[in-house]
């Protein structure tokens, strides 16, 4: 599982080291893709795997369904870290994402997620006071 927040910064070659704590996680490989609020998703390559099984299952028919994964897939980048824990993010990706030099990562359970740091700060902000407020009807009988 995915937690915490980092701070790294991407390299003027496109590349992130990725946080010491996700590195086991992610050894054997990675995929990269859009994800939603203009961050990106990093996924193990089997939770990858497991994922794209599930889009599978969405019917053809459905107008919504292909847009998703469409756009989902269409962004999608394999990698595995080199021995330095460092992981190359395509242009096409970090220019999605608004990303420069200045990143912010989270463990988000079973992915990982890179947002532009202040992107991230503005979004966590506005979420915060959301997430104070939420009662049982987001998770019911959670807490």
């Amino acid at each position: 599982m995915f937690l915490g927040t980092y701070e790294p910064r991407l390299d003027a070659k496109g590349r992130l080291i990725l946080p010491a704590k996700f590195r086991d996680q992610l050894a054997d490989g990675l995929v990269m893709t859009r994800g939603q609020e203009r961050c990106l998703y990093v996924f193990p390559a089997a939770e990858f795997e497991q994922m794209y099984n599930e889009l599978r299952r969405a019917p053809l028919s459905s107008k919504a369904s292909r847009d998703y994964i469409r756009v989902m897939l269409s962004g999608a980048s394999n990698d595995t870290p080199d021995k330095q824990g460092r992981i190359v993010i395509p242009q096409n990706l970090r220019a999605y994402a608004g990303l420069d030099r200045e990143l912010a990562v989270i463990g988000a359970g079973a992915r990982v997620e890179i947002w532009n740091a202040t992107a991230w700060s503005d979004y966590l902000s506005a979420q915060e006071e959301i997430f104070s407020e939420t009662g049982d009807e987001v998770v019911p009988g959670l807490f």
